[in-house]
């Protein structure tokens, strides 16, 4: 078909009946000729140039004969034509986006995401679980540069058996992380659903997604990329590690523990002095070294000191970028000790642990300062649970700078996620590291 064809029948098609647009194409029509009409009376164009103009200049005289004026009339023109045209325009815009099964909300917030959102900092979070899962959930809102690395070390639960039958990186945390990235609230359901029956009793539909494409592929990087190309979350959620590695706690009166589900029952309360991943050598995704060599900021925590948050430190390729890297290091501080894990630690031991396993020590300390309620205190108290000591002069003497905030509601001593993500972005913003947009949308 002919090039002038194609595009008259392209045109045609627009006034097919049924398409419930050609109203509004003509309300923007009409309303480009009444700005028209406005335009030529303020011009004050005479009536000898076209048939046009010499009736748009009756009009004028006809207005000004029953003593309404000129301006009257370039008025009712001006916001008649602008107002007529706007109506056009919104109603074709709906009329459009609800052929397409969209609306306006959603294209907006698509168009948000896709441009605002790209211009925010370049952010890699390491951790797991509920604390990283948590810290994305709120960084969505400020930027799509995200990437997180998640400990996969994980030997309990579902993830432990689909890591036992499977021999594949435990998956769970991964889970959590695809949810709090997702803007879809079926697709967090539908990630997070326990099975409560049958043979995958216990194991959530997330879980089993990974396994299901890791199996098919035979690889678990390209298991997981693939993941974040079916969800399309907003950043990307990358494993520490592509082979299963097992925790190796080494307590200091010499004792030896092996895996992350027993640490806590058989530490028995004794000092940690170590931990190492059983194999040594393994491997981390090029994608999240990638990452790490272009981030703007590097989070570690909140999370599980040794059992979320150390583990992906230990892998040997993500260890060595981080050292070289020039992003900035944010520690983001427990509220409260871990029974088992962390009892009585204070939060310069907290960050102890860290330089002694990575290597480097954080430029930045994020602490909350907000205050907990009491009733809330007696609960965690139950379970040997108190506020982490915040000992601030003895860190800002080793070079650390302590960012003091309040990063929690009501009382509650859990990271508010919306506060903890905008104390980070306005740490970027006093850092100059990039200008979160979305923080002027507030």
């Amino acid at each position: 078909m002919p090039r002038k064809r194609e595009i008259f029948f392209g045109l045609w098609r627009w006034f097919v009946p049924g398409l419930r647009v050609k109203r509004f194409i003509v309300l923007i029509m009409i309303g480009l000729l009444v700005l028209t009409l406005a335009f030529v009376a303020w011009a004050r164009v005479g009536p000898e140039r076209n048939n046009f103009i010499n009736w748009t200049a009756r009009l004028i005289e006809f207005s000004e004969s029953i003593g309404f004026g000129r301006w009257g009339l370039m008025g009712i023109g001006f916001f008649g034509g602008l107002l007529l045209g706007i109506l056009g325009i919104l109603g074709l815009n709906r009329s459009l986006l609800g052929a397409l099964g969209s609306s306006p909300t959603e294209t907006l917030d698509m168009i948000f995401r896709k441009r605002a959102l790209t211009r925010g900092p370049r952010i890699v979070a390491i951790g797991g679980g509920t604390g990283l899962s948590n810290l994305l959930s709120g960084l969505k809102g400020y930027s799509s540069n995200l990437t997180a690395i998640v400990a996969v070390t994980d030997d309990g639960g579902s993830s432990g058996r689909l890591r036992q039958g499977l021999q594949m990186p435990a998956p769970g945390d991964l889970t959590d992380c695809y949810a709090a990235l997702s803007d879809s609230p079926v697709l967090k359901e539908l990630l997070t659903h326990r099975f409560t029956r049958g043979d995958i009793n216990g194991h959530t539909f997330g879980n089993l997604l990974i396994a299901t494409l890791a199996e098919q592929r035979h690889n678990f990087a390209e298991a997981t990329l693939a993941v974040n190309e079916i969800l399309d979350v907003r950043g990307i959620v990358l494993p520490a590690s592509l082979e299963p590695a097992v925790l190796i706690t080494h307590l200091e009166d010499g004792t030896i523990i092996r895996g992350e589900s027993t640490m806590s029952s058989e530490r028995a309360g004794r000092r940690i002095a170590n931990l190492s991943l059983e194999p040594e050598n393994i491997t981390a995704p090029e994608a999240a070294i990638e990452a790490i060599n272009e981030a703007e900021i590097i989070l570690v925590g909140p999370g599980s000191l040794y059992t979320s948050l150390t583990p992906p430190l230990l892998v040997p390729a993500l260890k060595n970028t981080i050292q070289k890297t020039r992003a900035k290091l944010v520690y983001i501080a427990n509220i409260m000790t871990e029974p088992g894990e962390t009892d009585h630690m204070t939060l310069l031991e907290h960050i102890q642990v860290i330089v002694h396993h990575l290597g480097r020590t954080p430029d930045a300390i994020l602490v909350n300062t907000a205050s907990i309620h009491q009733s809330t205190l007696e609960q965690y108290a139950k379970v040997q649970s108190i506020p982490v000591k915040p000992d601030f002069d003895a860190i800002r003497m080793r070079g650390i700078e302590v960012v003091e905030t309040t990063l929690i509601r009501g009382g509650n001593a859990q990271h508010d996620a919306k506060r903890l993500a905008r104390a980070i972005m306005r740490y970027a913003l006093q850092r100059r590291i990039r200008r979160p947009w979305s923080l002027y949308f507030e």
